[in-house]
Parts: C-alpha cells; structure tokens; sequence
C-alpha cells in the first residue's frame, strides 16, 4: 500500500511539474525574494531603532484586555487617520524617509516637545507606533524617536491599518 501511495504522489508531482508553466515557478521565485527584501528591510530597521514588534493579534489583545499604552498612527490626519485608524490611537504625523534629526516640517510643524507630551511622562508605559502597511516606515521614525526620548517599553506595529483591516478589526474614524 505504501509503495501504491508513494508512486501515486510521485505521479501527482510529475504531472503537477509537467502542467505547471515555467513562468508560475520563476513568479514564485520573485515574490519570495520580495518577501525576503521587506523582512529584511523591516528587521534591520528594529534593529537600527532599539523598538520591539507587535503583531495585529497580539495589540487586538493587549487592547481587549485593556491594556495600558499609548497607540500612535503616524499618517497623514486628512488622508488617513480620519477615514480609520486603530481604536484610541492618536494621530502624530511622521515623514515616511528616516529621520536622524527632528524636522518640524516634517511632522506638521509639531516639535519634539509635543511627541514627548503625547506620549506622556511615563517612560516605562507601552506605546505602540504604526502606519499602514508593513513597508511604510513612518512607524519606524516615530518609534525610534520614542526609543531616542527615553521609553522603555517601545513596539512598532508593522502590519498597521492595513492589517488591522485585514484582520476584519473595529476600526475608529
């Protein structure tokens, strides 16, 4: 029987590889180094930044539970944070290019004083910084900045609005 089934997936396979155009194959190469690029990309980005990470699943949780943090949403007011972001999150705008230095034109004029406000006096409180989509690097700048301020306890929420959204998640407008 084993040999019946062994024979049957070798033909399965061998008709799947004879069938499958070459094209599907290399399409499948080249999404994989993609993926590989934007993992790669994001992790050193943690790394350069000092942050740690959260997954939709686990901020949808820590939220559940009530959970006390700060959740900021770096995009734009008009062309995001108001048509939906995560549930008590707060808006503070953050340029997409790495921001070694503090630009106030970059961040709708607001200072370094004023993110530091948002964020609170509490440097050991969680806060969590996201975007939209894993790619965007808004979330990294602004949580390094709070990494540079001083917090402790500083994630970055890759996935963002697009996740969250994904997740088929409340969202707040």
């Amino acid at each position: 029987m084993l040999k019946k089934c062994g024979l049957l997936m070798g033909v399965l396979c061998v008709t799947l590889m004879i069938s499958t155009p070459a094209w599907s194959f290399d399409n499948k190469f080249e999404k994989e180094v993609k993926m590989e690029t934007s993992a790669v990309k994001l992790l050193r980005e943690v790394q350069r930044g000092g942050y740690g990470v959260v997954k939709t699943d686990e901020l949808k949780a820590w939220i559940d539970e009530g959970k006390e943090m700060v959740i900021v949403d770096t995009m734009p007011f008009e062309a995001s944070y108001k048509k939906m972001h995560v549930p008590g999150a707060e808006q503070f705008l953050f340029p997409i290019p790495e921001m070694g230095t503090w630009d106030a034109k970059e961040t709708d004029g607001k200072s370094v004083e004023d993110f530091e406000t948002l964020l609170g006096s509490d440097k050991n409180k969680a806060i969590v910084i996201y975007c939209g989509f894993v790619k965007c690097t808004r979330s990294h700048n602004g949580a390094a900045w709070a990494k540079k301020l001083g917090y402790t306890n500083v994630y970055r929420y890759p996935g963002g609005i697009f996740a969250w959204k994904g997740a088929d998640y409340p969202i707040e407008k």
